[in-house]
């Protein structure tokens, strides 16, 4: 598979994936019309990555949507609401939610000005104020962020929040709409700022060894776009505490660290503890965690990375962030692979992305050992494939 190339039509039938979600009165893509149809905070910065990688000038658009959520102390929402939210209560906020989400308006505000599309001071100042918001209102004395919801790590039905007490702790009992109710329900426990961003959880905290991770390349990203050196300190102090507090010894992964709630689960070897290797300055600590992604005793299978290691007992390559390889995730490794040179494994990867994402229809996410759609078929975050292959980060 990793000699595989895709048909010349690759980029065409991207372009025409995003066309079809496309919402002009709003200005983003949808992921998918039928079942996401509001915005989503990373979808859209993935969208954004996408329509610049085809040289559309929509790219621009798409991340100012994003960042036009922004609450006034500076948090960004994981959603802003294209349709009435119908059962679906996310704080006290009328047009978005009061959570946050992986902050890759960093990495897009990086990427859009590489390729010539520059986005405006304003949106720069919108994406500086956001990661502040994080840097500002979301650390802990140790020096590192934390989520207060797993909808706000972008992994949210992942067995690294079983023990909060999450319905279906086994693949045998797992349950997909029983986990998403306890989500809903996780959102009474939090309490919101004057501006309406959540700020605690009586019943979830916890430092996510990804979602700091992703904080740290934010910062990074943004620091390189705006040749700003307080955001290049901060993802290196953010970057040091990751290894600090967060390395796994025995799993040589990066793991969570419960503050609120939680168990031994959060030790679980998903390839969420590889993203680390995005920030690290350890070499070993780097290669520990990405040569796992081709084991086949770990992540390792034919159509990219399972998201839960496939020998632990709730992997289920089928079920929703139990085990499934997942686009975004794919992209996110391969510019870890990038980071650290090691081409040959980054070509490998964008070759099973690749296969798999035509393979599944552009599906949300697929079975790592078959190749069939999973979730939306077709979602637009899938395009990421394109950007995989034409190497444009």
């Amino acid at each position: 598979m990793s000699g595989q190339q895709p048909p010349g039509d690759l980029s065409a039938q991207v372009r025409s994936l995003l066309e079809a979600h496309w919402d002009s009165d709003r200005g983003w893509c949808v992921p998918s019309p039928d079942t996401y149809p509001h915005l989503w905070l990373w979808d859209s910065c993935f969208h954004s990555i996408i329509w610049a990688t085809l040289g559309d000038s929509r790219a621009l658009l798409e991340l100012e949507a994003v960042l036009a959520g922004q609450l006034p102390d500076g948090m960004v929402p994981h959603m802003r609401y294209g349709i009435d939210p119908a059962d679906t209560w996310l704080g006290p906020l009328a047009s978005s939610s009061s959570l946050t989400q992986p902050p890759m308006f960093g990495h897009a505000v990086k990427v859009l000005q590489d390729l010539g599309l520059n986005p405006s001071p304003e949106t720069k100042a919108r994406a500086r104020k956001g990661l502040d918001w994080l840097w500002d209102r979301r650390r802990t004395d140790d020096g590192l962020i934390y989520i207060v919801h797993p909808w706000e790590g972008g992994n949210d039905h992942s067995p690294r929040w079983d023990d909060w007490g999450a319905p279906g702790r086994t693949k045998d009992n797992y349950s997909r709409p029983a986990r998403t109710a306890w989500n809903k329900e996780r959102v009474h426990d939090i309490s919101f700022a004057d501006d309406g961003a959540a700020q605690w959880s009586s019943s979830f905290v916890t430092c996510s060894a990804s979602f700091n991770a992703y904080v740290a390349f934010n910062l990074a990203e943004l620091g390189k776009a705006l040749d700003d050196g307080d955001l290049t300190a901060r993802a290196q102090r953010l970057s040091a505490a990751i290894d600090t507090h967060l390395w796994d010894e025995e799993e040589q992964l990066w793991s969570d660290l419960a503050v609120v709630g939680g168990g031994p689960s959060t030790r679980y070897p998903t390839s969420d503890g590889v993203m680390g290797a995005l920030v690290t300055s350890d070499w070993a600590k780097a290669a520990a965690a990405l040569n796992q992604l081709e084991d086949p005793a770990r992540f390792g299978s034919p159509f990219g990375p399972t998201n839960v290691a496939r020998t632990h007992p709730s992997y289920d390559p089928g079920m929703y962030w139990r085990g499934p390889a997942w686009p975004p995730l794919n992209y996110l490794l391969w510019l870890a692979q990038l980071r650290w040179k090691r081409a040959d494994a980054a070509a490998r990867l964008t070759a099973q992305t690749t296969t798999a994402a035509l393979h599944s229809g552009w599906a949300e996410y697929w079975n790592p050992e078959t190749g069939e759609g999973l979730g939306a078929v077709p979602q637009s975050w899938t395009g990421l494939a394109l950007v995989m292959q034409r190497g444009t980060p």
